[in-house]
């Protein structure tokens, strides 16, 4: 799995191509725990354009993440985020952990107004 990286408004963004599962999760998690560590941003964005499928692993990470992102005082927000990984979150109740949105656009107006972001809700289209 590859994960490539990209500031959009100042706003840092992970991005994941391939299938998160099994050994994949160390790569990403060891890609957000370094991005994490290094930059020093109130938000974070993992794009999940290009990622069709995670497993329970992937989840267990991103939970640990939440929990380093917090320590820094940094937020995750997840966008694009396809229908098989949306009903995980869904399933697993992490969708009311992370903020998810449909676009980076709409993440990064919700940065803009803290009231969008605490409120954002994944909605299809």
């Amino acid at each position: 799995m590859e994960v490539t990286r990209s500031i959009q408004g100042g706003v840092p963004i992970l991005h994941p191509h391939g299938k998160v599962v099994g050994a994949e999760v160390s790569t990403l998690r060891e890609k957000l725990a370094l991005w994490i560590d290094d930059t020093n941003t109130s938000h974070l964005l993992i794009d999940f354009t290009d990622v069709k499928k995670i497993d329970s692993s992937a989840l267990g990470m991103l939970i640990n993440m939440h929990v380093l992102a917090d320590h820094h005082k940094t937020q995750i927000g997840l966008i694009n985020v396809g229908k098989h990984i949306r009903n995980l979150l869904v399933l697993s109740r992490l969708i009311k952990v992370f903020q998810c949105f449909q676009t980076t656009e709409a993440a990064l107006a919700a940065f803009i107004s803290p009231q969008k972001w605490k409120h954002a809700v994944f909605r299809t289209p």
